[in-house]
């Protein structure tokens, strides 16, 4: 292992830019703008360096025909402060397509760039066009395909989405009817027979009434005692 090997890092005075041409017609907004972002970063090169700017040149023509899903164009709205007060405006997608249409693309792409001062270098890459013209035809531009897919992190190499697979249709089998099982025909319950009759309880037995205990003494009861004959 080479302990003095160092990473690499581009330098300006190195770089050779290259130039770019999509077409934005019929483009969703969205996914047109991550496709541009990395090119205007240079995160589609070996060499990207994150405080450099290594990106290249990107010439979009058709931007008054670029499309929004479902009903961005009345939901979709864009703020803007002048600094002052009452100075802060709201616009839908719309309003702001109508008079700027080249501005909807724009700001797709700005908030995808780093936050940074670096940014504003790699916006001034961008040229964009309304109509199919530009004059940039010296430069010899690449042209590019706009992706058909979710864009990956790669400006250029195209990455369309995989094709869903067909839902599993799982055939129900028809039921068996039901069938009451027969029924066994129940034997009569015996009469029940009517219990022996108990025999009647004997009445209470007779209480023997005790004499009265006698209070006489024994020398009373000598002389009452008859003489023997």
């Amino acid at each position: 292992m080479n302990l003095t090997q160092k990473a690499y890092q581009a330098k300006t005075g190195e770089l050779q830019r290259h130039w770019y041409v999509i077409d934005a017609k019929d483009q969703v907004v969205g996914r047109l703008a991550a496709q541009i972002a990395p090119i205007l970063m240079g995160k589609h090169r070996p060499t990207y360096t994150s405080h450099i700017d290594t990106g290249d040149y990107v010439i979009v023509v058709n931007v008054d025909k670029v499309v929004f899903t479902g009903n961005k164009w009345q939901q979709k709205s864009y703020q803007r402060y002048s600094g002052w007060p009452g100075g802060q405006r709201d616009e839908t997608a719309w309003k702001l397509f109508e008079r700027r249409p080249e501005r909807i693309l724009e700001l797709a792409v700005r908030r995808m760039m780093p936050k940074n001062k670096l940014a504003r270098h790699m916006m001034g890459k961008l040229k964009l066009f309304v109509g199919p013209n530009h004059p940039h035809q010296a430069q010899l531009p690449i042209t590019l395909e706009p992706k058909a897919g979710r864009p990956t992190a790669s400006g250029i190499v195209l990455a369309p989405l995989p094709t869903p697979k067909a839902p599993r249709v799982v055939e129900k089998k028809p039921k068996a009817e039901f069938a009451p099982a027969a029924v066994e025909e129940t034997k009569p319950v015996a009469e029940l027979t009517a219990p022996a009759p108990v025999a009647e309880l004997a009445g209470p037995e007779p209480v023997v009434e005790l004499a009265p205990p006698s209070h006489e003494t024994p020398a009373d009861a000598a002389a009452t005692t008859p003489p023997a004959e």
